[in-house]
């Protein structure tokens, strides 16, 4: 019975194939015999400088209002930015991260920041005010780009996905003998009624 089913199904399949190859057009070869085929260049090979210096002026101005950002700077290459800001040099470091972080925030929102990097350093905040005028004089962009490529590069670290995840490490265990075997217990048994008593709700 399944020897005939799979007998069936190839000729079905074979007729079918065939049937469809009859009506089938000629080839480009066939028709054309060697005409040359003209393609348009779909790729837009200018780079539109006016409308990068207007994302990176949108840029300046959302990083310029987070507080306690005294200036701003930014390069636009694409769809990718690096802001610099300039804090006040005598924050604490961790401050000067919540800054970095609240205009990283204020810019993700925004869809010309959403692939942003942000930069406090005093050093490549310099060079990214100079890459920028250097831009707006019509210096080459492929000289630009390795800059930017330095910087980036200091800046984000080469750190692939797989470390970041950690889900494989194991918890520490120096906490865990804290508790005697009776105040465990109602430790359980307090956290297994109030995790009933919030299903009910």
């Amino acid at each position: 019975m399944r020897y005939l089913l799979a007998v069936f199904l190839l000729s079905c399949l074979a007729l079918t194939g065939c049937a469809v190859n009859q009506g089938a057009p000629e080839t480009d070869n066939e028709s054309n015999k060697g005409t040359p085929i003209k393609v348009k260049n779909s790729v837009d090979e200018t780079v539109d400088r006016k409308t990068g210096q207007q994302i990176s002026n949108h840029l300046v101005e959302l990083a310029s209002q987070v507080p306690q950002v005294n200036d701003a700077t930014a390069v636009v290459l694409g769809k990718f930015a690096v802001v610099g800001i300039d804090v006040n040099s005598n924050l604490e470091r961790n401050k000067v991260e919540s800054i970095k972080y609240t205009v990283a925030e204020s810019l993700m929102h925004d869809p010309y920041g959403a692939n942003a990097i942000v930069i406090a350093d005093a050093d490549t905040n310099a060079r990214l005010r100079e890459m920028g005028r250097e831009i707006q004089e019509g210096r080459p962009i492929a000289g630009i780009l390795d800059e930017l490529a330095a910087i980036v590069g200091r800046v984000v670290p080469e750190v692939p996905t797989e470390i970041l995840d950690n889900q494989q490490k194991q918890p520490t265990n120096q906490n865990n003998d804290q508790l005697n075997q009776k105040e465990e217990q109602m430790l359980e048994k307090n956290q297994e009624e109030q995790s009933n008593d919030h299903l009910k709700k």
